[in-house]
């Protein structure tokens, strides 16, 4: 039954979830909570990769200058602002296309878990249809086979029973068919 044991993982649970809900909301009264955690070699990169998502978010009818853009990174970079500049400057030789493009070799190169499970998924799925199928051809032709199989044999049986009127086996036809048989081997 449900003992102590139960019970007392139940509450541990419960005291699990209390704490991830305290947790979720401290997170959310942070605004920036991982500003200042940044490594000092590496905070140019994060920092620019945080204007690139701004960029995304954005909608299309947002008409800010390249210009402006350029010195809001720059002012959001603060000392790396000259990396920032570059990897904008960069940015923009790029066509709009062609950076689309980009993100989508990025996105076929680094696939998620799930990406990669529902591409097995798929091939594992195409692979069994094709054996499926493959099988069924199979059967159809061994069914094909086993029809004219019967027929010729069934015909063959008709010769071969066939009797005289008073009951005796017919032997012309015997030996019409067994010259048939040879002459369709040579």
């Amino acid at each position: 039954g449900r003992g102590f044991a139960f019970r007392r993982k139940q509450k541990i649970e419960r005291q699990y979830r209390k704490l991830l809900k305290k947790r979720r909301q401290v997170h959310s009264e942070e605004n920036d909570q991982f500003a200042d955690t940044y490594p000092e070699h590496l905070k140019h990169l994060y920092l620019a990769e945080e204007e690139k998502l701004k960029k995304r978010r954005r909608t299309p009818d947002d008409s800010v200058s390249s210009e402006e853009k350029v010195n809001k990174a720059a002012d959001a970079c603060g000392i790396y602002g000259y990396v920032c500049l570059m990897i904008i400057s960069v940015s923009k030789m790029c066509t709009f296309s062609s950076r689309s493009a980009v993100t989508q070799e990025l996105k076929f190169k680094n696939k998620t878990s799930n990406q990669k499970a529902k591409e097995e998924y798929e091939k594992i799925k195409a692979e069994r249809a094709r054996r499926k199928e493959e099988a069924e051809k199979r059967k159809q032709q061994r069914e094909e086979a086993q029809r004219l199989y019967k027929q010729k044999k069934m015909e063959a049986y008709k010769i071969l029973s066939k009797k005289t009127k008073k009951g005796q086996p017919n032997l012309n036809l015997q030996v019409e068919f067994l010259l048939q048989k040879i002459q369709q081997n040579t």
